[in-house]
């Protein structure tokens, strides 16, 4: 009987010290759904570089109340069935408290019904179409972003035109293949009717394209003051290039699709010039946290980050600043941290989360000249 009690005793003790060590040793599971490969890895590499970063440092510095995050990453290889597949995974195997990704729209709205159905929020560095988290009517209860939102972009660089370059007859070539490109493409051509301009021409390609000297030789003929071009940095790289080779010399203006050091090789240092693109970050902004992001990125990488490095990072930073208020390692309770999200201070600026998961930012429009960004302006919602 003794024996028996003192074995019991002992196996208690024994449950209870692993227990006290599994506590301890409990971590954070944070999901990465990123493209690492494919057609716009550019995009997903950068994130989740600055996403990494931003980690290393948090869990240096101690993690969340003693608990280390760990990152579980996947690669969606820019393929839509592959980025549901792994947002499942995620949720139902690796148990996560939050997805991170993806950085393109399509591959955003693609982990949607996962996020609502499990429970767990996502967040997106770069989804900007303004329906990834919204439809107008209802809010995607689990889904929120970091970067401001197409419509945003379209009437920021259609006002730029207007206002700032005086530019009267425009003609848009966008990618067909693509919500964000189109969704760019309806709100400049509003916005710059508005701002009584007139829309020339509307032209289209789609996304794999490289030969694009049939539709720019036609649009050389035309009678315009600035080209529009939303799209992805692997096409409109190709485009500027080719389009001052058919004569075009007006000012080409596009999204923060064209933010990759893809479209400057691809494009060339002669056909950058007069470029000018949306963004929400800029490294030549001398903000004390702007530079010693820059700082800590280049040390790690020994590379300057581009503006999806920095949304990646604040995108991460964003995720542990929800845990921290939620006090919980729960989805469901993070959830509510993340849209109840005011003036959180990030590298790309201020970020209040509106009723619509959107977040409420400023934006940058970048100039290209002789193949290097040069300045920069801010511009607030």
């Amino acid at each position: 009987m003794n024996r028996m009690k003192g074995l019991f005793l002992v196996t208690v003790s024994s449950m209870l010290l692993l227990a006290g060590c599994s506590s301890s040793s409990d971590k954070i599971k944070v999901g990465l759904n990123f493209e690492l490969s494919g057609a716009v890895a550019s995009y997903g590499q950068a994130e989740v570089q600055g996403i990494e970063l931003a980690i290393e440092q948090i869990n240096a510095a101690g993690g969340i109340d003693g608990k280390l995050i760990e990152l579980i990453k996947r690669d969606n290889k820019s393929d839509a069935a592959e980025t549901t597949s792994i947002a499942t995974f995620l949720a139902t195997q690796e148990k996560v408290s939050v997805i991170l990704g993806a950085a393109t729209s399509g591959l955003t709205k693609a982990q949607v019904p996962v996020a609502n159905q499990y429970k767990v929020p996502l967040i997106s560095p770069s989804a900007t179409a303004d329906d990834v988290t919204n439809d107008g009517v209802n809010v995607q209860p689990f889904v929120y972003r970091v970067s401001f939102i197409d419509s945003f972009q379209g009437i920021t660089m259609a006002n730029f035109a207007s206002k700032n370059l005086s530019k009267l007859k425009a003609v848009i070539l966008g990618d067909q293949s693509s919500d964000y490109a189109k969704g760019l493409a309806e709100t400049f051509s509003a916005q710059f009717k508005s701002n009584g301009g007139t829309v020339v021409a509307q032209e289209a390609y789609v996304s794999g394209e490289q030969d694009f000297n049939g539709v720019l030789t036609r649009v050389a003929q035309m009678d315009f003051d600035v080209l529009f071009v939303p799209g992805y940095y692997q096409e409109v790289g190709l485009i500027i290039k080719q389009a001052r080779e058919a004569g075009i010399t007006t000012p080409i203006l596009g999204g923060d699709g064209f933010d990759s050091p893809v479209l400057f090789e691809l494009a060339g240092k002669d056909a950058l010039y007069d470029v000018y693109f949306s963004q929400a970050y800029s490294s030549l902004d001398q903000d004390p946290m702007v530079t010693k992001f820059i700082a800590d990125f280049k040390a790690k990488y020994g590379v300057e980050p581009n503006a999806f490095s920095a949304l990646g990072y604040d995108t991460a930073l964003l995720a542990v600043d929800a845990i921290r208020r939620a006090g919980s390692s729960d989805p469901e309770k993070i959830n509510e941290a993340l849209g109840s999200t005011v003036n959180f201070q990030g590298v790309t600026g201020s970020i209040t989360v509106d009723k619509w998961h959107n977040a409420v930012k400023s934006a940058v429009v970048l100039e290209i000249q002789d193949g290097t960004v040069v300045g920069l302006q801010r511009v607030n919602p």
